[in-house]
């Protein structure tokens, strides 16, 4: 059994598959092919699924902006519980993976129904900090699928290997404005003059789940500012579903306090506020 397989359940076009390795997605697969699909990744918390309803409702929004079919919400949540029933995961991740199905080898898509996916596994517990870098490829917030989480996600791996490289866990890009934008799966947060910044989503930037939770929760002042603002920053946290809030201590180079005031601060709200409501 894949190692990457090792601790998965999954679950494809409703059926649980009995083990995770079996081939069960054709070759012709338009999101294997062309990367024509959207997907979702939850945090599990003690066998719950956290904000759900929230990530359901993003991954519609993005097979929308996609062109793909309006997906059975039910259907979707029976995979959900079927892969994590009898699971003991106490910090884990399901993926949600809906592709346009199988097509012809192209870019057009064929006239068959759409796969779903939907696998759970452990999540390994994040680092305490972290090291980033900015990269040399913009974001193109004018793009088709600019805000869309979308598995065409080739820059993305491109962007992390330079950032591993340079002894960093995630890359950021600025946008072709030249304006801070996001991480390869992640949004920033910064700090200047005591101030918690972070882009709006005019950026181009992910509408990020943890990112509204955060705002709701703690609060940040949204605009759009030239990626060198983070030169001058005081503190940065990124947020994520992985991640939670992960103060940086390295930015280009620069060290950084780890966490800073602020960002201790909202590392605090959000690990209260977490356990409140699985589904906030």
């Amino acid at each position: 059994m894949s190692v990457y397989a090792q601790w998965m359940r999954a679950w494809v076009n409703g059926e649980l598959l009995d083990d995770p390795n079996t081939p069960a997605i054709a070759v012709t697969d338009h999101g294997f092919t062309v990367g024509d699909g959207v997907f979702e990744a939850i945090k599990v918390l003690d066998g719950e699924p956290f904000a759900l309803t929230r990530h359901l409702d993003r991954l519609a929004v993005s097979a929308h902006g996609l062109g793909l079919p309006a997906f059975d919400l039910d259907e979707v949540r029976r995979g959900v519980a079927a892969v994590l029933e009898g699971q003991d995961l106490p910090l884990g991740r399901v993926r949600i993976t809906y592709t346009g199905g199988e097509a012809p080898l192209g870019s057009g898509r064929g006239d068959n129904p759409p796969t779903l996916v939907v696998v759970a596994g452990v999540l390994a517990p994040r680092k305490e900090s972290t090291a980033v870098v900015t990269v040399p490829w913009p974001r193109n917030e004018r793009g088709v699928l600019a805000g869309l989480k979308t598995t065409s996600y080739a820059e993305n791996v491109v962007a992390l290997a330079y950032a591993a490289e340079r002894g960093s866990s995630e890359a950021i890009f600025a946008n072709l404005a030249g304006n801070l934008c996001e991480g390869t799966g992640s949004n920033i947060f910064y700090v200047i003059d005591g101030e918690l910044r972070t882009p709006t989503l005019a950026s181009g930037c992910l509408a990020g789940i943890s990112r509204a939770l955060l705002l709701e929760w703690y609060g940040a002042r949204e605009l759009d500012e030239p990626v060198g603002v983070l030169d001058e920053a005081s503190e940065i946290f990124l947020v994520s579903t992985t991640r939670d809030v992960q103060p940086v201590r390295v930015c280009d180079g620069r060290a950084l306090e780890a966490p800073g005031p602020i960002t201790r601060e909202a590392m605090q709200v959000w690990a209260d506020r977490e356990r409140a409501s699985f589904d906030p």
